[in-house]
């Protein structure tokens, strides 16, 4: 199954990752983060959220986030995510 919108010559298919629970190939991607009005890509932040009082939400700095990119299995739809610096 394939994204909407999504063409074949855009797949990131790296043969040499396996899916840990049924051994198929892993497709490199990024889990989209829905705001308002804006999509991101999720990101990894160490510590615990605070939260800000008068406008909701949590604090954030963008300088101390690592982007998170996750693997998708082809066949069993497995998902593993890692937070590396690239």
């Amino acid at each position: 199954m394939r994204a909407v919108g999504q063409r074949d010559e855009d797949r990131v298919t790296d043969p040499t990752i396996k899916c840990p629970k049924c051994a198929a190939a892993m497709e490199k991607g990024y889990i989209a983060d829905l705001a308002e009005g804006v999509v991101l890509q999720s990101a990894w932040t160490r510590g615990v959220p605070k939260p800000r009082r008068v406008i909701g939400g949590i604090r954030w700095n963008r300088e101390e986030n690592i982007a998170i990119i996750t693997f998708r299995c082809e066949s069993c739809g497995y998902l593993e995510s890692y937070a590396a610096r690239p």
